[in-house]
């Protein structure tokens, strides 16, 4: 059982930037593909980007790619989201699946974060 732990997000203004983390208790994510989900008020989950558990593979969702950076980082995963618009506001979850490949779709991963609310002002 892999127990994910998130933190950062919170409140930026238009441009700003933020930077959330995803920890495993007690394990390293370093072989784990981690998918990062977002949902906003009213609407579905979405997938936001991914990285795969060889670290070959990362992908970002459209709108918001060349602004976020998903990365390992130590026995963690982060998303560096720079350049932020109030669409992008939302609660974000982090997700893992051990030696996955970068996969879109949230029933790919067994294991998900608590989530984390980023709000963005206009």
């Amino acid at each position: 059982q892999v127990e994910l732990a998130q933190s950062g997000g919170g409140l930026a203004q238009f441009g700003g930037s933020l930077r959330l983390s995803c920890a495993a208790s007690g394990k390293t994510l370093s072989r784990y593909a981690v998918g990062w989900f977002r949902q906003a008020p009213g609407q579905g989950r979405e997938w936001v980007a991914c990285i795969s558990g060889n670290n070959e593979v990362r992908n970002y969702m459209e709108s918001v790619k060349g602004r976020f950076t998903i990365a390992r980082d130590g026995a963690g995963v982060t998303l560096q989201m720079d350049s932020l618009k109030p669409e992008d506001t939302g609660i974000y979850y982090c997700s893992a699946q051990y030696w996955g490949s970068c996969i879109t779709s949230a029933t790919f991963y067994d294991y998900w974060g608590q989530g984390t609310q980023v709000t963005v002002s206009s």
